[in-house]
């Protein structure tokens, strides 16, 4: 390596937070796609507050990108002829996806923050709906350039499908072990994993997820969603504790709650691996 190459490479950064705003929080998920715009923005408020602490950025796709994807049925197998169904699918998608990328890049930059877009379809590729490759090192150049790399779930080339859904919660999975970071916080309007319809007295939340809640968990009324729910969330929880991070579902309608998590602090929610409330 010369001299001039030295000069200008970028220091590298200490192992980022990953953050995984969840389309639920942002969006109103029933009905036409909306955001919640004083939550977005409070969010955007408390990630920027997050300071010198490196952080990597998800969303999902709410209102915007779920039905979308359930009309076209870009979550199940592809089936004889179904090219040109998905390939409509897939663009109609990817363009409402990336108007609520543009709402939550737009909120940041009047926070303060430094987002920079980071669009995962040009860099991942599924096959037969489950993610094949990554690359990270767009996310790895973009922290080391003092910036806050944001992504999003979206729809990526399939290999057996032609096109399928890449959910957020898979690429926080990704990031996590590819960037080595040791906290990943699903941030949700709801406080954690909750306990069975079927418990006495009101809900409350699992403090601790193990893979013995596996069993009981259904996805929510009402919503649709493609990308697993909560049980696919408790899975991608779980698969970063078995890598030794720790992994919390909390809650993004509960103000400070996120900004605590990126700060490092106890935050109540449901955790897997170490660290939580």
């Amino acid at each position: 390596m010369n001299g001039r190459e030295e000069r200008t490479r970028m220091p590298a950064v200490a192992p980022p937070t990953i953050v995984k705003l969840g389309g639920s929080v942002l969006t109103r998920k029933r009905g036409e796609a909306r955001v919640r715009p004083k939550v977005l923005a409070r969010l955007a408020r408390e990630v920027a507050r997050a300071g010198e602490r490196p952080v990597v950025l998800l969303h999902g796709a709410g209102s915007f990108g779920h039905p979308g994807a359930l009309r076209y049925r870009l979550a199940e197998p592809a089936g004889p002829g179904d090219g040109t169904r998905r390939a409509r699918g897939a663009s109609l998608v990817s363009a409402e996806v990336r108007r609520l990328h543009y709402l939550v890049l737009r909120e940041l930059v009047a926070a303060g923050a430094n987002p920079w877009s980071v669009p995962p379809a040009s860099l991942a590729s599924n096959r037969a709906g489950r993610l094949e490759r990554l690359e990270s090192a767009p996310f790895r150049a973009a922290l080391d350039r003092g910036l806050l790399p944001v992504s999003f779930g979206d729809v990526v080339p399939d290999s057996e499908w032609g096109f399928s859904i890449l959910s957020a919660d898979t690429i926080a999975v990704k990031l996590a072990g590819e960037l080595g970071a040791r906290r990943v916080l699903f941030v949700s309007d709801v406080p954690g994993v909750l306990t069975s319809p079927g418990a006495k007295g009101p809900p409350t939340i699992h403090p601790r997820v193990d893979p013995a809640l596996l069993p009981g968990l259904v996805p929510r009324p009402g919503a649709p969603d493609v990308t697993g729910g909560i049980r696919g969330k408790v899975e991608a929880m779980l698969e970063i504790a078995g890598m030794g991070g720790s992994a919390g579902l909390i809650s993004g309608l509960k103000e400070g709650a996120l900004l605590r998590g990126l700060r490092g602090e106890e935050v109540y929610g449901s955790w897997a691996g170490t660290g939580g409330a």
